[in-house]
């Protein structure tokens, strides 16, 4: 049979976690179904086998907007699609956390430098400061991804 995955873009789906997304990316596709105002006839989603995926805590008009995250989120972790692979691998909740800032030129803007450690060159005084932002901005942001069992 087939074995791709079968979505229903949904408000009250299972939330899209980046772990969801890399698992869709590593298989054999998916068919995604979108409804429209009032959803799918329960009939349909239970005959189908129809897994329900929310990307958020809102209602759109219909599942089609949804459906472009998703396949924005999915595409870009397919090989070939990123020009660098390893440019994904800091990005917000690949490991559980939110992303460091990022800073680039002008080295002062309106008075704002860049912190010095990141013109430092030193690489392991670097990895450290940028473990800590995103550490500190999980907490305040998204302090639920620091839970024991957090949604990945």
């Amino acid at each position: 049979g087939d074995a791709r995955a079968r979505l229903l873009m949904s408000p009250r789906g299972k939330p899209l976690t980046q772990a969801r997304v890399r698992e869709l990316a590593a298989g054999p596709g998916a068919v995604i179904l979108c409804g429209r105002f009032e959803g799918v006839d329960q009939r349909v989603i239970d005959a189908r086998g129809l897994e329900e995926v929310s990307v958020g805590d809102f209602i759109l008009s219909g599942g089609e907007p949804a459906a472009l995250v998703l396949l924005d989120a999915v595409v870009r972790l397919l090989p070939g699609v990123m020009g660098n692979a390893v440019s994904g691998e800091e990005e917000s909740f690949e490991n559980g956390l939110l992303e460091h800032p990022h800073y680039t030129r002008p080295q002062e803007f309106e008075g704002r430098p860049i912190p010095d450690v990141l013109i430092s060159g030193n690489h392991r005084k670097i990895a450290e400061w940028r473990r800590a932002e995103a550490e500190k901005l999980t907490k305040e942001r998204r302090p639920d991804l620091l839970a024991d069992d957090p949604p990945r």
